[in-house]
């Protein structure tokens, strides 16, 4: 029986579900129809014009996204604005386009695991654990051996896609570090979680100024973890390949694909 949007959907849905979401989040069918035949799937982190044009000249049924499109409310989907112009291409060529956002982040094997096993990481739990224990926001576990912040910090950009941002840190390069908390994306929110503040060091994207000082100052007086701050793109970028396998187990016949597009929306730093 061959697969449809639909009947993709209910998989997707089944390997990611929805009650796993924040509830400002939007994942699910973004657009396509339901009906339409599903023969070949492209997994990339954004919908952004390079990913939409691979997908069409892949000439993909699905594009299955982590970020989703709307995720904040538009009033407009006119060709001339980039959304519009996105939706417009995908709906002309008949690709579908399907957001998985923190209904896969949370899972066993969601974005924060994914990266988490990368590091080798053992005895890893939930930096905010749901109901069951198991699933939940972040990660935190240990080192097989303890390593000096700076040689994590290098482990972790020859782990990651290269990107102009590369990691930066807050800590002295040759602490020791063997407790590790992290969190796929944007993960500032988590700073002042026990199971992060109680960590060697906390990686994670998109730190912000001021909650970054702040740690930092708390860690000086001994409180608090070292930082590793990476790309949201590529802090997740790890997690398709896993997705992309699970979704070959799950739908015979189908072909799934990943982006190896940088979709990261930085080009290049100056340093001084």
């Amino acid at each position: 029986m061959p697969h449809t949007v639909d009947s993709v959907r209910e998989t997707l849905e089944r390997l990611w579900p929805l009650a796993g979401s924040e509830s400002w989040d939007a994942p699910g069918l973004v657009a396509g129809d339901p009906e339409h035949p599903v023969e070949r799937i492209l997994l990339a982190v954004d919908a952004v014009a390079a990913t939409v044009d691979e997908a069409v000249e892949s000439r993909a049924d699905l594009l299955l996204a982590h970020h989703p499109l709307l995720l904040r409310g538009i009033t407009s989907v006119a060709a001339d604005r980039y959304k519009g112009a996105l939706l417009s291409r995908l709906i002309k060529h008949d690709v579908a386009l399907y957001a998985a956002h923190t209904n896969a982040d949370v899972v066993a094997d969601g974005t924060s695991a994914v990266l988490a096993g990368k590091l080798g990481l053992a005895d890893t739990t939930p930096i905010q654990p749901a109901a069951d224990g198991v699933t939940g926001i972040g990660r935190v576990g240990t080192l097989p051996q303890p390593v000096t912040l700076g040689a994590l910090a290098r482990r972790l950009a020859d782990l990651l896609p290269p990107t102009a941002g590369g990691v930066r840190a807050s800590g002295d390069f040759h602490q020791p570090v063997s407790r590790v908390a992290l969190c796929g994306g944007a993960g500032d929110s988590l700073l002042a979680t026990d199971p992060v503040r109680g960590a060697d060091v906390y990686i994670t994207a998109d730190l912000r100024h001021h909650p970054a000082s702040e740690a930092r100052e708390q860690a000086l007086l001994g409180g608090g973890p070292a930082l590793l701050d990476v790309s949201h793109w590529a802090s997740e970028w790890l997690w398709l390949d896993v997705a992309a396998d699970q979704l070959r187990a799950a739908l015979p016949g189908v072909s799934v694909s990943v982006s190896e597009l940088r979709t990261d929306p930085w080009d290049f730093a100056v340093l001084n």
